[in-house]
């Protein structure tokens, strides 16, 4: 494997505490139209946020096309965008449809390249639907192996061959402001942290108020190499939002019995200390020294409101304290 040598990372020290993940105003998991996703982000930008993610994966591009109209609105040098490489769209043929896995997006085909020429069509396509010449950071999205099977080592020859050593280009030469890579598995993050020369890592799942299984591995590679980390999905699939919800989600998946009751006892506590389960949920990984930034997702004005509003809310040390006493949260975990 061939190993780049660029500087070492560096993440910009003003990036926003707190920001939105805009995968579900793709349409991934349900259908919204564009009334509400131009209410959801008014409403994201009443509350502060600052800072938005978003990826051509989201709906084929229907999520960067949708922010790409909210930011025309906004000073945009008051806004963080950032997206992410990977994958490259193709228009469908006339009358075929070739959308794939969501509930609704727009009928682009798409096909994987994580070379330096692969990155150069994702973000020409990603300036053009978000509106956009500047993008803040590009992020490598979904190398992971049990996703990609049999061609993973394809793609990350691709990476290491030529694709990262462009994006640390399009750093230096001030076209971007970070070079990030996306995790979605604890195997992926642990297997990669330890020598991929990225500024972040943008973590959906590994680090949660719901498992910190990579606490002693990953994030303590991050923390000792100097790479940041944004918490992706702070609720983890829905867990952390509402436990009992009927057919509630973890890790995109319906959750075990297991986690239902993990978290439902973590809910207990949390209710003890009169503190809303997705309050905690938003702040815990913010108490890692690694983690800059959190950005759930949000569908309507009302939950961006609340997600704000949940970030604000002081916590009390005891709660954590009592987690850990529970054995609900790793005792090593940083809560202070």
């Amino acid at each position: 494997m061939t190993i780049i040598a660029p500087p070492a990372p560096s993440f910009p020290a003003d990036w926003p505490r707190f920001g939105m993940g805009c995968a579900s105003l793709g349409n991934i998991f349900q259908a919204y139209t564009e009334a509400e996703a131009r209410e959801t982000f008014a409403a994201a930008w009443d509350a502060g946020v600052r800072y938005f993610d978003t990826a051509p994966w989201y709906g084929h591009g229907l999520s960067e096309h949708r922010l790409g109209t909210a930011l025309r609105d906004w000073p945009r040098d008051q806004v963080v965008v950032s997206t992410k490489v990977g994958r490259v769209y193709d228009p469908a043929p006339r009358g075929r449809d070739v959308r794939v896995n969501w509930k609704g997006g727009l009928n682009f085909a798409v096909r994987y390249d994580y070379s330096a020429d692969g990155f150069e069509a994702s973000l020409a396509q990603s300036r053009l639907r978000l509106g956009q010449p500047v993008v803040d950071a590009l992020i490598i999205h979904d190398l992971d192996r049990d996703y990609h099977g049999r061609a993973f080592d394809g793609h990350m020859k691709d990476l290491t061959g030529s694709g990262l050593a462009y994006l640390h280009r399009l750093k230096a030469d001030g076209v971007i402001s970070a070079v990030g890579m996306g995790m979605n598995t604890l195997a992926d993050f642990t297997a990669i942290a330890p020598w991929i020369e990225v500024d972040f890592f943008l973590v959906a799942l590994p680090y949660t108020l719901a498992d910190q299984a990579a606490l002693r591995g990953p994030m303590a590679d991050c923390l000792r190499r100097g790479i940041k980390v944004v918490i992706g999905a702070p609720f983890a699939s829905g867990l952390l939002a509402n436990p009992s919800a009927p057919g509630v989600m973890y890790a995109y998946a319906p959750a075990s019995p297991e986690m239902v009751a993990k978290a439902r006892a973590i809910e207990a506590v949390c209710q003890r200390h009169g503190i809303p389960l997705p309050a905690a949920a938003l702040q815990f990984p913010l108490l890692h020294a690694a983690v800059v930034s959190v950005i759930p997702g949000a569908v309507s004005g009302a939950q961006v409101t609340q997600n704000a509003a949940n970030l604000a809310l002081p916590i009390p040390g005891e709660l954590w304290h009592d987690l850990k006493m529970q054995g609900l949260i790793d005792t090593d975990a940083p809560t202070g």
